[in-house]
């Protein structure tokens, strides 16, 4: 279950994001419950485009409510990986994403789309669209070996949830790119029967 206080946390990094003006877009687990269905997260994905010139500003405005290591953040960027902030009251993990130098990275963070925070909020956040959820996953399926459960209901989650509104022919285009046509095939096969 997505928890106000894992939605709160989140946006503390997303209001630096945005302030800096680094391109962004939620993912994992929260935007597979965003698409699909809820399930309880112990930390938050996020794909940010984050500059070396951008570190010491984005350290510094989250240094005082997060655990951040200036090095650790600069080598991510360096070495396109990713890098997690600790949010000191609550000790939730936000995990920053570097774009990878392939299509695909760059793609899904061109297609994020926009959602509201709440119902009774205009406040806006952006996150991956439900076709790049999916493939993420299933990238991250293949990575894993291909054991892990929750990653496999997430991934039919978005897709039995978003079913009638996605695009399957970017699904499998991009499944193509990224090695992963037969984990699709068989998420379709799967939400189908």
């Amino acid at each position: 279950m997505v928890t106000s206080e894992s939605i709160a946390v989140t946006l503390q990094v997303i209001d630096v994001l945005e302030a800096l003006g680094v391109p962004y877009a939620i993912g994992g687990s929260l935007a597979s419950a965003l698409h699909g269905m809820a399930r309880a997260t112990l930390d938050s994905d996020l794909v940010a485009d984050l500059q070396p010139t951008q570190v010491p500003a984005f350290v510094h405005q989250l240094q005082e409510q997060f655990y951040v290591d200036e090095m650790v953040v600069a080598n991510a960027i360096q070495r396109h990986t990713s890098f997690n902030l600790i949010h000191l009251e609550t000790m939730f993990k936000v995990d920053i994403f570097i774009p990878k130098e392939r299509p695909f990275d760059q793609q899904r963070l061109n297609r994020r789309i926009s959602e509201k925070v709440a119902d009774d909020s205009d406040e806006q956040i952006c996150i991956l669209s439900p076709e790049d959820t999916i493939l993420a996953k299933l990238d991250w399926f293949r990575l894993g070996g291909e054991v892990s459960e929750r990653q496999w209901r997430d991934i039919l989650g978005v897709m039995k949830t978003q079913q009638a509104a996605l695009d399957t022919d970017y699904l499998k285009q991009w499944a193509e790119n990224l090695g992963v046509s037969d984990l699709l095939q068989q998420a379709l096969a799967e939400m189908n029967s």
